[in-house]
């Protein structure tokens, strides 16, 4: 008895032991469980290079493509990246449209399309949502959580060309640029963008571009009530000779216009005053636009710069050679022509200025800021101690007029960062 008697008390206790142990491990796992479950809802970070798959915003080809003629230079579908928004920007949408300047021959388009700007078989299948697109609220304070998508650019023409201008078959080139800005904003309607309380059509370069020859057409596909602005960045392109006096910026819009058939997509009030082969510059009916537009430009972009004011072919003695390429290594008398093109710039913006435009023109040698760290932040050139997104931010929510134009090179610290 004295046995058995030692045996259960031997074996209440163990049982108690267990007990115990067991309890701890419910815990350990529910404490556990719940430490996954606040890490996974803590807002992720802004997406840099080391960013694991799942942080990338995945390609979607467009589901109707096919049903409208929507398609790439070489004929396959056009694709957009959408990250779906949440908290208080449910119901906000922010579309991006890619740039990457154009085509303005048979022989460029076909080279084109062989590459992601022609064609979705060579797009990336994720990409990291930068600047404006972030979701980080310390990157981007104001349009974090909204939704936000880019459309891939593979037209070639800033999103404007039509079908009619697709005159030998044998090219196998499609000029679809206009029915791909169509197809994807139906699509986005679709899935939400047709109850949209706020809106902003942006975009960077040939997508700066193509913001302000949509800008209108964004406005009009949107419910009435909504508040719907537009934001291109590095899209206001002069129509400057170059060094030489060649008019090469204005003979290679030209091509692109004519081949692509981008007429019948430009601005009506233009083209009904002007050649419609003039009103792909943005000083030409940047002002007519009747939704708000905001402005970012560089009085020195490091695009145009090489390409508008000094193209190689106005080089052929190589004096500019450093130059065109780095605003530091410019002479007083390369930097006396640099001025020159900033007056160029302000003036063709003077009635846009007028109309109470929204503008950040800064002096720093660089093109496209807002999908960078030059949108906010430290590393962000400022104007009057305001960045890029702060001043966007006021002209977007508030409804200021912000028209911050900054001194001359090289007056501006602040672009040391970036330039």
């Amino acid at each position: 008895m004295l046995i058995n008697h030692h045996r259960t008390v031997r074996w209440r206790k163990w049982n108690r032991a267990v007990a115990v142990v067991s309890v701890f491990a419910v815990l350990l796992v529910l404490g556990l469980s719940l430490f996954l479950i606040l890490r996974n809802n803590t807002r992720r970070p802004a997406l840099s290079t080391s960013d694991t798959p799942s942080d990338l915003v995945p390609l979607t080809l467009l589901r109707n493509a096919n049903l409208t003629g929507a398609f790439c230079l070489d004929g396959s579908f056009p694709g957009y990246h959408f990250q779906k928004g949440f908290g208080s920007g449910s119901r906000n949408w922010l579309l991006h449209l890619q740039g990457g300047a154009w085509c303005n021959s048979i022989a460029s388009c076909s080279e084109r399309k062989a590459t992601n700007l022609g064609s979705s078989k060579y797009m990336e299948q994720e990409v990291n949502f930068p600047g404006i697109l972030s979701s980080d609220p310390s990157q981007n304070p104001d349009f974090f959580s909204w939704n936000k998508v880019v459309i891939r650019y593979c037209d070639g023409a800033s999103f404007a060309g039509r079908p009619e201008s697709e005159f030998d078959n044998s090219t196998q080139l499609f000029f679809r640029g206009q029915l791909i800005w169509e197809a994807a904003t139906d699509e986005l309607l679709s899935l939400g963008m047709s109850n949209a309380r706020q809106a902003l059509l942006t975009g960077c370069s040939a997508g700066g571009l193509a913001t302000l020859i949509h800008c209108d057409d964004f406005r009009d596909i949107l419910p009435k009530n909504a508040k719907v602005k537009c934001l291109s960045d590095a899209g206001f392109f002069l129509n400057e000779n170059d060094i030489a006096g060649n008019h090469t910026i204005e003979s290679f819009f030209h091509d692109v216009v004519e081949l692509q058939g981008v007429s019948k997509s430009l601005n009506k009030d233009c083209v009904a005053k002007k050649d419609p082969l003039k009103c792909f510059f943005p000083q030409e009916f940047t002002s007519s636009i009747t939704t708000p537009v905001f402005l970012v430009n560089s009085a020195y972009d490091s695009w145009q710069i090489p390409n508008i004011l000094v193209p190689l072919s106005s080089d052929l003695g190589g004096d500019w050679s450093k130059c065109r390429l780095n605003i530091h290594s410019c002479s007083p008398r390369q930097i006396g022509i640099l001025q020159g093109f900033r007056n160029s710039l302000l003036k063709a913006l003077s009635d846009f200025l007028q109309i109470n435009g929204g503008v950040f023109i800064n002096s720093c040698f660089v093109h496209c800021q807002t999908l960078a760290e030059t949108w906010h932040g430290p590393a962000a050139p400022k104007i009057n101690n305001k960045s890029i997104a702060e001043s966007v931010g006021d002209w977007y929510f508030n409804d200021k007029i912000v028209q911050q134009i900054d001194c001359p090179y090289p007056c501006n610290p602040t672009c040391d960062r970036v330039s």
